[in-house]
């Protein structure tokens, strides 16, 4: 079993930035991909970046050139550095991991999330 807690939310002005972090524990054989979705009121969840074991990046077309993602897969973190912020990106952001598991079973696991709040 894995364990995603996040940390990082909170009230920014518009144009501003936060940090976005997530650490996993528990046990698993190996990652796969790590990432963030965000899910605001009345609205789907979308992805927002992933992160591949390979390094390999993809992020949502709105978030693109403002987010970066980042990890360290040895220390199942991962992180999400948010520049520019709007009020579109106002969500709850939950951290995400698609791992195998011991006995070698993709898994999926969803942190309970954080509020990020773009505001003046």
């Amino acid at each position: 079993q894995v364990q995603l807690v996040e940390s990082g939310g909170g009230l920014v002005q518009p144009g501003g930035s936060l940090r976005l972090s997530c650490a996993g524990s528990g046990s698993y054989f190996r990652i796969n991909t790590m990432g963030w979705y965000r899910q605001a009121p009345g609205k789907q969840r979308e992805m927002v970046a992933v992160i591949t074991n390979a390094e390999k990046t993809q992020y949502a077309d709105a978030v693109r050139g403002r987010f970066t993602i980042s990890s360290d897969f040895a220390k199942m973190t991962v992180a999400l550095q948010m520049n520019d912020l709007n009020a579109g990106d106002t969500a709850v952001y939950v951290c995400y991991a698609d791992v195998w598991a011991t006995d070698r079973m993709r898994m999926n696991y969803w942190g309970q999330g954080t509020q990020a709040t773009v505001s003046s």
